[in-house]
């Protein structure tokens, strides 16, 4: 497939790294300019780009940027996209360490639905919770008894396959988490956040969360 990555930080880096090494066409763009992508681009044959051009002709595009940079993306971010694109968050809210106070989620919208609205486009929540290092050093194939399962939030059916399809493709069980407004359940804090187990666990870590918010992740008064 064609994917573009917008964002080139430690998840962005190692997708880029592992789609490539898979066969796929990879465009990856960052705030600072292609130009300093000159290194990646280098070790993976990735096409370093502008954030407006990393979407072009692509099935699926990555969105990894810090959650307060997101209204701060282009317009125009999707433009020329293949039809039917689907569209990956892998964001996480971080008031008290990086983001500072977005009220709306404050307010109890999932984060995902919020970077939804910024972008305009639905999005599929997933690598939000996962060690960029998992990435390149935790694949595993199908039935393997070490093998990671990921959560897999959106309202599309059809998105979330793609996206689950392309998990397993990279060495990763994957489990439906449900629609957007059901990811709080693989929030930062929650039980399945960061959580290095299979399908099983993943399920039962699911349906364990809270959607209270913990304070740790909530905006000082």
């Amino acid at each position: 497939m064609k994917i573009g990555i917008i964002g080139a930080g430690n998840i962005g880096g190692n997708l880029t790294r592992r789609l490539t090494s898979l066969g796929h066409e990879v465009s990856v763009a960052n705030s600072r300019g292609p130009q300093t992508l000159a290194a990646l681009a280098e070790e993976t044959g990735a096409t370093p780009v502008t954030a407006t051009e990393a979407a072009r002709g692509a099935e699926v595009v990555v969105v990894t940027v810090p959650l307060k940079n997101v209204p701060d993306l282009p317009s125009g971010l999707f433009d020329g996209a293949a039809e039917g694109f689907v569209v990956i968050d892998t964001g996480n809210y971080y008031p008290q360490q990086r983001d500072g106070r977005i009220a709306a989620i404050e307010e109890g919208q999932t984060e995902s639905r919020w970077t939804e609205q910024h972008l305009g486009h639905p999005v599929v929540k997933a690598f939000n919770g996962t060690y960029a290092e998992d990435l390149l050093e935790r694949p595993r194939p199908q039935g393997h008894p070490e093998r990671l399962a990921l959560p897999v939030a959106g309202d599309d059916a059809a998105a979330k396959r793609v996206v689950r399809a392309l998990i397993d493709e990279l060495g990763f069980d994957s489990v439906d988490a449900g629609g957007l407004d059901e990811s709080w359940r693989q929030q930062p804090d929650s039980p399945v956040y960061g959580l290095r187990e299979g399908v099983d666990a993943v399920v039962k870590a699911l349906a364990e969360a809270s959607p209270e918010r913990p304070a740790a992740f909530r905006a000082k008064a």
